[in-house]
């Protein structure tokens, strides 16, 4: 009996490990197919051969709420990197109020890519990046590879610079 639950925990532990390292620097990020605020899909390999920042958030999540102006700073001092093709944001939001995600991206003037299905975190996008906790992030490179993850403030400043300079 003793060998059974020793087997059943190293079945059930190497599954909930490997479960935990899909989202990793160094492997593909999932594709994410959603709408924006239009209504017009989207998906995230159309920006193939851009660095991209994957900012997952949502209105109801106030550090979320107050990281937008920052990310709007770096959208700005990167605008030549956006202009040049090299650097886009895409905001994904948890949110299910169509509404409030709107006024959301109007009240902080959010000029990126901003999607959603509305399905709170029942999102099959938030379980594909497995998320459980709000701010959250990725950066990808061109070729859709996870170059960093979860960098927030100085870090994803100091990151961003760093990439754009050796460019």
């Amino acid at each position: 009996m003793k060998t059974s639950y020793t087997l059943l925990f190293l079945i059930l532990f190497s599954g909930f490990t490997f479960a935990q390292n899909k989202i990793e620097v160094g492997k593909k990020a999932p594709e994410i197919t959603m709408s924006k605020t239009d209504g017009t899909s989207f998906s995230l390999s159309s920006l193939k051969g851009k660095m991209v920042l994957i900012d997952f958030w949502a209105t109801w999540c106030a550090p979320c709420v107050e990281e937008q102006p920052e990310l709007k700073k770096l959208y700005d001092t990167y605008s030549e990197q956006v202009k040049a093709n090299k650097f886009e944001i895409l905001g994904v939001s948890l949110d299910k109020n169509k509404e409030s995600w709107q006024k959301a991206i109007e009240r902080f003037a959010i000029n990126w890519i901003q999607v959603s299905d509305l399905k709170f975190w029942k999102s099959p996008v938030a379980k594909a990046y497995e998320i459980d906790e709000l701010p959250f992030n990725v950066i990808i490179d061109g070729e859709g590879t996870i170059i960093a993850k979860n960098l927030h403030e100085k870090e994803l400043e100091e990151f961003l610079k760093k990439s754009f300079s050796q460019n």
